[in-house]
């Protein structure tokens, strides 16, 4: 089965300046992505995709060669990953390169691991839109998540009668580290159409997802004391 690995990278990023060239385990923060692609493909099947003149350096660094620059149009605030991967992947067929399913790794999971990607792919097959990461929330929408009405009263976001949270169903957030992704599904829809999906479950500490600056510090700290950096 023909695998893209997909590693997006734009420049400006907001929450965190820079984020994808800052350094973290020695290396900036994009690199650890690559890395770990690297585990499971060869360059030519590995996609930075960038607008960035600062990962663009760094990449060439490691050895890889990024494919293209990103479209500007794609690369701004409202550009979505729909629109990125999509483009992505235009690019190789262009190129004669037609792959079946897509693996995005966000850099922003710098601590999911080669097993992570690896029980991805073992779960994945043809029948499936996606297989994706999760990780056990505690914001259960059965006991403390609730919505306001058109009389603007609270209500539970989901409805059940439960003495404590343990007794809710359990309840899954994507937490971004891995996206095993149906080619063919990724052209007719939306992610946020997919229907046929499974999961892979995460630990809280690996599910780690930089966003803020707070984000970086709590990463940085647990990196130093955990070692989890580099693979």
């Amino acid at each position: 089965m023909k695998t893209l690995f997909l590693i997006p990278a734009r420049r400006g990023s907001k929450g965190i300046v820079k984020k994808n060239v800052r350094i973290i385990a020695g290396k900036p923060l994009v690199i650890h992505s690559l890395i770990l692609a690297r585990r499971f493909a060869d360059d030519h099947d590995i996609c930075i995709s960038t607008d960035d003149p600062e990962v663009i350096k760094s990449s060439e660094k490691e050895g890889y060669h990024i494919p293209f620059i990103r479209p500007e149009i794609l690369a701004n605030d409202t550009a979505g990953m729909y629109e990125v991967m999509l483009h992505a992947l235009d690019f190789y067929a262009q190129q004669g390169v037609q792959y079946n399913r897509l693996v995005l790794l966000q850099p922003t999971s710098p601590f999911r691991l080669p097993e992570h990607v690896q029980n991805a792919l073992d779960l994945y097959n043809q029948d499936l839109d996606m297989v994706v990461s999760v990780v056990q929330t505690d914001a259960n929408p059965y006991f403390v998540l609730f919505e306001e009405n058109l009389d603007g009263m609270l209500v539970k976001s989901k409805t059940g009668v439960f003495a404590s949270r343990q007794e809710c169903p359990k309840v899954w957030e994507l937490n971004g580290a891995v996206y095993v992704i149906n080619v063919l599904s990724l052209r007719e829809r939306k992610i946020a159409e997919f229907t046929r999906i499974r999961k892979i479950e995460m630990d809280k500490l690996h599910s780690v997802d930089l966003d803020t600056e707070l984000d970086w510090k709590l990463a940085s700290l647990i990196n130093e004391e955990q070692g989890i950096l580099p693979l």
